[in-house]
């Protein structure tokens, strides 16, 4: 058949992505994210992620993790749950791509929080 006679292809609705484009996407949220912190917690958390705070990094997310699983007590909260993940996500391939797959999806659902 030659290309005169072929039907057109249908167009998804959804245009397709790499991975480095979806990384790259999510790597650009979470700056953003980190921008409307405040400058002192926005410096924190750059050095964090810095690749030679992977001996602060570690520890802090493997006693951040459960910490969150005890946030019925006072100043222990669900809120240190996403944040020991976020941190090991740095350091963990697995948890990364899951880590960007939802950032990119929050991107979408709630564009506001990421202007």
């Amino acid at each position: 058949m030659n290309q005169q006679t072929c039907p057109p292809k249908a167009l998804s609705a959804r245009p397709s992505t790499t991975r480095a484009d979806a990384a790259a996407r999510a790597e650009r949220n979470i700056e953003k994210l980190i921008s409307r912190l405040p400058d002192w917690a926005a410096r924190t958390v750059r050095r964090m992620l810095k690749p030679g705070a992977v001996w602060v990094r570690v520890p802090v997310a493997i006693c951040l993790i459960p910490g969150g699983m005890l946030g019925f007590l006072p100043v222990l909260g669900l809120w240190m749950l996403p944040l020991g993940i976020l941190l090991l996500s740095v350091d963990v391939p697995i948890l990364r791509r899951g880590l960007y797959r939802f950032i990119n999806w929050l991107a979408d659902r709630r564009p506001h929080w990421f202007a």
